[in-house]
Protein backbone atom coordinates (compact mmCIF):
# COMPACT_ATOMS: atom_id res chain seq x y z
CA UNK A 1 0.00 0.00 0.00
CA UNK A 2 1.26 3.57 -0.36
CA UNK A 3 0.93 6.16 2.27
CA UNK A 4 -1.15 9.67 0.83
CA UNK A 5 -2.63 12.35 2.76
CA UNK A 6 -6.41 13.72 2.35
CA UNK A 7 -7.80 16.47 3.67
CA UNK A 8 -11.79 15.78 4.12
CA UNK A 9 -13.92 18.42 4.90
CA UNK A 10 -15.22 18.04 8.87
CA UNK A 11 -18.44 16.87 7.28
CA UNK A 12 -16.85 14.17 5.33
CA UNK A 13 -14.89 13.11 8.32
CA UNK A 14 -17.95 12.53 10.12
CA UNK A 15 -19.45 10.27 7.78
CA UNK A 16 -16.93 7.70 6.73
CA UNK A 17 -16.18 7.48 10.53
CA UNK A 18 -20.04 6.88 10.67
CA UNK A 19 -20.14 4.35 7.65
CA UNK A 20 -17.09 2.76 8.83
CA UNK A 21 -17.97 2.23 11.99
CA UNK A 22 -21.56 0.77 10.92
CA UNK A 23 -19.92 -1.69 8.82
CA UNK A 24 -16.88 -2.91 11.48
CA UNK A 25 -14.14 -1.67 9.58
CA UNK A 26 -11.42 0.91 9.45
CA UNK A 27 -11.67 4.18 8.04
CA UNK A 28 -8.89 3.52 6.10
CA UNK A 29 -10.49 0.72 4.92
CA UNK A 30 -13.67 2.45 4.03
CA UNK A 31 -11.67 5.07 1.94
CA UNK A 32 -10.23 2.46 0.10
CA UNK A 33 -13.74 1.00 -0.78
CA UNK A 34 -14.81 4.31 -1.88
CA UNK A 35 -11.77 4.55 -4.33
CA UNK A 36 -12.74 1.30 -5.76
CA UNK A 37 -15.99 2.20 -6.16
CA UNK A 38 -15.13 5.04 -7.83
CA UNK A 39 -12.55 3.56 -10.17
CA UNK A 40 -14.09 0.72 -11.46
CA UNK A 41 -17.48 2.63 -12.69
CA UNK A 42 -15.13 4.49 -14.88
CA UNK A 43 -17.10 7.68 -15.23
CA UNK A 44 -15.38 10.87 -14.70
CA UNK A 45 -19.01 12.97 -14.28
CA UNK A 46 -20.01 12.79 -10.64
CA UNK A 47 -23.36 12.14 -9.22
CA UNK A 48 -24.90 15.97 -9.56
CA UNK A 49 -23.97 16.25 -13.01
CA UNK A 50 -25.74 13.07 -14.03
CA UNK A 51 -28.46 14.63 -12.17
CA UNK A 52 -28.26 17.56 -13.87
CA UNK A 53 -28.20 16.19 -17.13
CA UNK A 54 -30.92 13.59 -16.89
CA UNK A 55 -32.99 16.54 -15.34
CA UNK A 56 -31.84 18.08 -19.30
CA UNK A 57 -33.61 15.83 -21.07
CA UNK A 58 -36.83 14.94 -19.21
CA UNK A 59 -39.76 15.82 -20.91
CA UNK A 60 -37.68 15.83 -24.78
CA UNK A 61 -38.85 12.55 -25.99
CA UNK A 62 -42.41 11.05 -26.66
CA UNK A 63 -43.42 7.41 -27.04
CA UNK A 64 -47.36 8.13 -28.36
CA UNK A 65 -48.45 6.20 -25.84
CA UNK A 66 -50.61 8.21 -23.45
CA UNK A 67 -51.03 5.16 -20.68
CA UNK A 68 -47.33 4.49 -19.72
CA UNK A 69 -47.77 5.84 -16.45
CA UNK A 70 -50.36 3.00 -15.66
CA UNK A 71 -48.77 0.29 -17.98
CA UNK A 72 -45.22 0.64 -17.90
CA UNK A 73 -44.44 -2.81 -16.94
CA UNK A 74 -46.20 -3.80 -20.09
CA UNK A 75 -43.90 -1.93 -22.23
CA UNK A 76 -40.70 -3.01 -19.78
CA UNK A 77 -40.57 -6.29 -22.03
CA UNK A 78 -41.04 -4.82 -25.38
CA UNK A 79 -38.70 -1.55 -24.76
CA UNK A 80 -35.95 -4.19 -24.03
CA UNK A 81 -36.75 -6.69 -26.50
CA UNK A 82 -37.71 -9.47 -25.20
Amino acid sequence: MVRTQIQPTKQQEEAIRVIAAAQGISVAKSIRRAIDAMTRSGSSVDTEEKRRRALRIVGKFRSGKRDVPRRHKAYLPEAYGE
